[in-house]
């Protein structure tokens, strides 16, 4: 029947295998009296589960954002301390949107505008061409109508006219 390890156990050989100071899986099965082939899979497995310690991150909003830092200013290091905890923010992300927040409400910052600005933009310019191209095309059918009245003015009715050519 194969020997069970315990979790802590496999934890320390896994810690001896990847840590800073690694060994092995062959020095430290001999060292420890654990087979290889035990030690390897231990090793494999442990890379093909994703760590507990890799939990989702919370994703914040930013008004979220933005009262952390109000709350944040002015206190001292033990309350700010006790606020990060509280909140579950590390000192870095808390710096990280305090510069964000910074560069946003500076003035001449410029501002890429979003994909879906962007495609709204392009949108406007081409209803815009479409526009002035309709524009000339109606002012040309208008400068015709008025050019065939003027014509009709000077020369007269088409209507009342007969064809001077035979027919044949």
């Amino acid at each position: 029947m194969p020997q069970r390890y315990s979790t802590a156990f496999k934890s320390r050989m896994l810690r001896r295998l990847i840590g800073p100071d690694a060994v092995s899986a062959n020095a430290l099965a001999l060292e420890v009296g654990v087979g290889q082939t035990v030690l390897s899979r231990w090793l494999r497995e442990s890379r093909s589960v994703e760590p507990m310690t890799s939990s989702k991150k919370k994703q914040w909003t930013g008004a979220e954002k933005l009262r952390v830092l109000l709350e944040s200013r002015g206190l001292s290091e033990t309350d700010l301390g006790a606020l990060l905890r509280r909140e579950g923010v590390h000192e870095t992300d808390l710096t990280a949107w305090q510069a964000a927040a910074e560069a946003a409400l500076s003035p001449g910052r410029h501002v890429s505008p979003s994909p879906e600005q962007q495609r709204d933009q392009r949108r406007i310019h081409e209803l815009e061409r479409e526009l002035r191209r309709k524009e000339a095309a109606l002012a040309e059918t208008a400068a015709l109508l008025v050019l065939k009245k003027k014509v009709q003015e000077i020369w007269g009715d088409e209507d009342d006219a007969t064809d001077p050519r035979p027919e044949r």
